[in-house]
């Protein structure tokens, strides 16, 4: 019987970015405290998905050129601070080669998020969408920022099977 912490682990991930996203879309903010807790819970995650000290070392790397571009994306203003720190924690988890399809997936999603988002902001539709819940009406206000975090949650739990670490865990 394959052991339960390793199912856990892999549960703790998803758990996180989707509280990340479901606090994005709804308070425009992603807490430092999920980032903090992906970040903190990697080491063990990897110690027991047993992954090699050079695939740790790699999975790092990928974590700081993810921050390094999510920080850059921040300074032109493409992304928020809570969605550049989700990006970097969640690339830690991924490492390479599943960097690419979350990056890429990631950024599917956003274009996806963004069309959904301007139909909620045209006027055909917006004034069904003002009798909803004060989270769902900022999300159809017109120049209203994207809660890119659901991209990022949706990258990160496609890519995730698709990583040594997954594999690592028997999943």
């Amino acid at each position: 019987m394959p052991s339960l912490i390793p199912a856990a682990l892999a549960v703790v991930f998803s758990a996180l970015v989707l509280t990340a996203a479901l606090k994005d879309v709804t308070s425009y903010t992603i807490p430092n405290w999920i980032s903090l807790a992906l970040v903190t819970a990697f080491p063990v995650a990897a110690l027991v998905a047993g992954l090699p000290l050079a695939a740790v070392a790699q999975n790092a790397l990928v974590g700081v050129a993810a921050l390094m571009a999510g920080m850059a994306m921040f300074a032109l203003r493409w992304l928020g601070g809570g969605d550049a720190k989700l990006f970097a924690s969640v690339a830690l988890w991924l490492g390479w080669p599943a960097g690419a399809p979350f990056l890429m997936t990631t950024a599917v999603a956003g274009g996806g998020l963004a069309l959904l988002l301007l139909a909620l902001r045209a006027p055909a539709l917006r004034p069904y969408v003002l009798s909803g819940p004060a989270w769902f009406t900022r999300l159809a206000r017109p120049g209203e920022a994207a809660p890119y975090g659901v991209a990022i949650a949706f990258g990160a739990l496609v890519a995730f099977p698709q990583t040594l670490f997954a594999a690592g865990l028997g999943l």
